[in-house]
């Protein structure tokens, strides 16, 4: 199956939106609701996990998603009991993990995936219950490694791999649908829960019925779902009311942090089907900067993992998102100083290996590879097309490619900005953060930028783009 470049984004959405919702949430764990008027903002968590860090949630997820990456099937034996063992080394020094997954991973015969069952089942029938939502919390990259599979794999897989720590039906049942809304959000950018309830066992399909009825009723909002919502079944309604009522990627997860409570864990579960249906590109880029929590692991390691999970494992025909260097345009080998901020150059991908020395953060516009950019030095990797018609984002990913500039300026940095060329998103985006950070008039600031760079062609629809934002920007200075 061929995934066209707005499917591979919203691929992208389950993992890296999941990450901002758990980090986003962090602070605000087991506090009330919080008023519309309220922001939420990235801080220090109740578990002491660092500004931007994820926690428990996206943790529990990673071992999934790298077992995809590598090309690994997740109805193999041999994957579940890798997840597993990981999940147990993982524990060992975890800030924070659930009381019922620690129950099941600490007290293992074996480190295996059947020990696991063995044991969740066991924890189930001494408690009478087992409906945590740490299942759900972790279960969006499932989805990834069946996009191209029949849907009752993936049904299987889901509530499989819910089991390993959680028993109780009402986990298999809310990881079953979930994974399957974000399998069809990401092949079609569209929310359609109701259909894969069909996908739960008959006699359970009313009862779920009206769970998703309640959830997806007129200005229902996660705030009414918070009592309990570390119960699977509520926490679903909690992230589903949270996406269905946004009107963009961060408008669902802020809307998922208000709810209050297990703001992490609901945010989690909302930016995997909320980025399934928006796309990584929604996520903002100051929110991907700060993103972390896995050793050796950050947004742009999110992204590839997305990527190669969703390809079975597979790096494109130019080895990407895999090979430590992208193919470069020799004869397109560019690195000037921006017209209009002496701490800015802009420039081509080959450039990356001749920067100045003072060069300390890096806005890469296109593919790079995993050792292209210098050691030591801040990646910011956006995901913009080169083509018109194929990014879902186009605005708010032009607007905070300039921002982040911005922000990585006032932050003290020298920034390399550069596409494959230097000839198109370069030119489009050093121009629009001229004329939005410098007071250049935009006619002006195309003229400078082309006097600046040889090749200087910048496609028509990012063009437009561009006048757009800034054409929107001087409307908001007149009022």
């Amino acid at each position: 199956m061929h995934l066209s470049t707005q499917q591979l984004d919203r691929a992208v959405g389950v993992v890296l939106a999941s990450a901002a919702g758990d980090a986003l949430g962090s602070q605000y764990e087991f506090g009330p609701p919080l008023d519309d008027a309220v922001t939420p903002e990235f801080g220090v968590g109740v578990f002491g996990h660092e500004m931007g860090e994820w926690t428990d949630d996206t943790s529990m997820a990673m071992p999934i998603l790298q077992a995809l990456a590598d090309g690994r099937e997740l109805d193999d034996d041999a994957t579940l009991d890798v997840i597993v063992t990981r999940w147990q080394e993982w524990a060992l020094n975890a800030k924070d993990v659930g009381s019922q997954t620690r129950g099941v991973l600490s007290d293992l015969s074996e480190t295996t995936a059947q020990a696991a069952t063995s044991r969740a089942e066991s924890f189930h029938r001494t408690t009478g219950r087992s409906a945590g939502n740490g299942s759900l919390m972790r279960t969006g990259p499932v989805a990834l490694g069946y996009l191209d599979r029949a849907e009752e794999d993936l049904a299987n897989a889901a509530g499989r791999i819910a089991q390993l720590t959680h028993w109780e039906d009402d986990n298999v049942d809310a990881c079953v649908i979930w994974c399957l809304t974000i399998r069809h959000a990401v092949l079609t950018g569209t929310l359609d829960v109701r259909a894969q309830i069909g996908w739960v066992p008959i006699d359970r399909r009313a009862r779920w019925q009206d769970v998703i009825t309640e959830a997806l009723a007129p200005g229902m909002h996660p705030r009414d779902f918070r009592q309990g919502n570390g119960w699977v079944v509520r926490a679903l309604q909690a992230a589903l009311s949270a996406v269905a009522g946004a009107t963009s990627l961060r408008d669902a997860l802020e809307r998922a942090v208000r709810g209050g409570q297990d703001t992490d864990t609901v945010a989690a579960i909302a930016g995997s089907l909320a980025g399934a249906m928006y796309g990584g590109s929604a996520v903002p880029l100051d929110w991907k900067r700060k993103l972390h929590g896995w050793p050796g692991v950050d947004a742009n390691d999110l992204t590839r993992l997305a990527c190669l999970a969703a390809r079975h494992g597979q790096p494109d025909s130019e080895g990407w998102p895999s090979a430590g260097l992208m193919p470069v345009y020799t004869r397109s080998d560019y690195l000037f100083r921006h017209p209009h901020d002496a701490g800015v150059w802009v420039g081509s991908l080959a450039a990356l290996a001749r920067l100045p020395r003072e060069v300390d953060a890096v806005v890469s516009l296109c593919r790079v590879g995993t050792e292209q950019v210098p050691h030591g030095v801040e990646s910011v990797q956006v995901w913009l097309v080169d083509q018109p018609h194929r990014n879902d984002n186009l605005d708010a990913v032009l607007t905070n490619a300039a921002d982040v500039i911005a922000d990585l300026r006032a932050a003290g940095h020298t920034v390399f900005v550069h596409c494959a060329e230097g000839r198109s998103r370069t030119s489009a985006v050093a121009a629009l953060y001229g004329a939005r950070h410098h007071d250049v008039p935009l006619t002006q600031a195309w003229q400078d930028v082309q006097a600046t760079l040889p090749r200087f062609a910048p496609q028509t629809f990012l063009r437009e783009a561009v006048e757009r934002m800034v054409t929107a920007d001087n409307d908001d200075r007149a009022e």
